[in-house]
């Protein structure tokens, strides 16, 4: 088991930006994968992109050339950078193994996207 804490959410205008973070409780560099999942409406969770041990991303259709994922195993820590943000991206992030199996799944971040 690893535990994950998401951070970085908040309320941001339609074609704004923000950046999560995920803080891993332990070293994050022998996983194989890690994924930025994000609530839906019928509150299930979607995988929006997940990053490879070695680097190789993938995204969904609707946030790719929008959403970057990156990791930094140094810090434990894996990001989502958000950029040109829609009101249908709002909804809670969560950050996770992927697949995430039975691990247990944090408190997750809101985001916002809103004028």
């Amino acid at each position: 088991q690893v535990q994950f804490v998401e951070s970085g959410g908040g309320l941001v205008r339609p074609g704004g930006s923000l950046s999560l973070s995920c803080a891993a409780s332990r070293n994050i560099e022998p996983i194989p994968a890690l994924g930025w999942y994000r609530q839906t409406p019928e509150k299930q969770r979607e995988l929006v992109a997940f990053i490879t041990r070695g680097g190789g991303t993938t995204y969904i259709d609707s946030v790719k050339g929008r959403f970057t994922i990156s990791r930094d195993n140094a810090k434990r820590t894996m990001y989502l950078q958000m950029n040109n943000l829609r009101p249908e991206d709002t909804t809670v992030y969560y950050c996770n193994l992927w697949p995430a199996g039975i691990n247990d799944w944090g408190q997750g971040t809101q985001v916002t996207v809103s004028s």
